[in-house]
């Protein structure tokens, strides 16, 4: 197990290597820099005030000085000055994150609550009314953008209830139970969508569990029905399901741009974007890394559950 842990930490190391190289490459290859944009209302750069802003943010540097700048900056805990906000980057992104990983973690909590029993249901009463009716639903979860899914929920609480949900972003400590309401409706959005795939992977390997001769040997002995479902086919089933929750949870960290723009949340996948737009070098460079460190540790976590969730699996260094 150490072993396989060292192995897989050395290749994450590997690939957040490889991961900062691409996006300060594709960074320094995109057309314009944050001179252009701080003057395109002008429509007139002077080039000696470029070169000055260029050389104080260390952007004359050859691109490889940059580079080691950035990654040494790291090491010592610097993440460098935002362009746009002049202030350092870390206290750009810091506010960002909890609002990003509680969305997250709310949505994959739908996810999970709706997505599995359905899915063995739907299992269990393979052909039947039920299972076709939770079939289309999942293929209507996973047909809608949770964003316009969330739009729709606006729109009804709007039109039935004349009720507007917060139109700003509420910290828990100002207001907890506006605080829940405001993540509860994007979490639903999202999570419903996120619980189609989990529903239809579930019933899948569910389906292929139940064709198991230990499980007929199971009903053949008159043992309880919740006991084989729940007990011994969904705990031989649950390895696929744990592998899409862990990928549905990283993509979410970075996936979620419209449904935090339609709900007006500050998270770190739409102020990506704006950091973008503005060239805000070390804002997007810090944010592309948090988000591949997350998506590293979440494989790592679902291949770590493997072993205990099913004793039979073994780790080879």
């Amino acid at each position: 197990m150490k072993s396989y842990i060292a192995q897989r930490l050395s290749i994450a190391i590997l690939t957040l290597f490889g991961m900062s190289v691409v996006i300060f490459v594709l960074l320094r290859l995109a057309p314009g820099d944050i001179v252009d944009v701080l003057f395109s209302a002008a429509g007139y750069v002077n080039p000696s005030e470029k070169k000055a802003i260029l050389q104080e943010l260390g952007l004359d540097k050859p691109y490889w000085v940059q580079y080691v700048d950035w990654i040494r900056q790291i090491f010592v805990g610097d993440l460098g000055k935002s362009y746009r906000y002049d202030l350092p980057a870390w206290q750009v992104i810091k506010p960002l994150v909890p609002v990003t990983v509680e969305l997250a973690i709310l949505s994959t909590i739908v996810a999970v609550v709706l997505g599995v029993p359905t899915g063995v249901l739907s299992a269990v009463r393979q052909d039947s009314a039920l299972d076709y009716v939770l079939r289309v639903v999942s293929l209507a979860g996973l047909s809608m953008p949770s964003f316009w899914l969330g739009m729709v929920i606006i729109l009804s609480l709007v039109s039935w209830l004349g009720w507007i949900p917060p139109l700003t972003y509420v910290r828990p400590t100002e207001n907890f139970w506006l605080h829940a309401v405001q993540f509860m409706l994007p979490a639903l959005a999202v999570g419903y969508r996120s619980s189609a795939l989990i529903m239809r992977i579930t019933r899948s390997a569910m389906l292929e569990v139940l064709r198991e001769d230990y499980i007929r040997t199971a009903w053949a002995k008159g043992q309880n029905q919740g006991a084989v479902v729940w007990r011994h086919a969904l705990k031989n089933a649950v390895l696929p399901v744990v592998t899409v929750i862990g990928i549905e949870f990283a993509f979410l960290i970075g996936g979620l741009v419209v449904t935090e723009t339609v709900f007006n949340l500050p998270g770190v996948a739409r102020f990506l974007v704006e950091a973008i737009l503005w060239r805000d070098y070390p804002v997007v460079q810090n944010l592309v890394m948090f988000i591949a460190i997350v998506v590293i540790l979440s494989n790592l976590i679902v291949d770590l559950l493997y072993g205990v969730l099913d004793p039979r699996v073994r780790y080879a260094s």
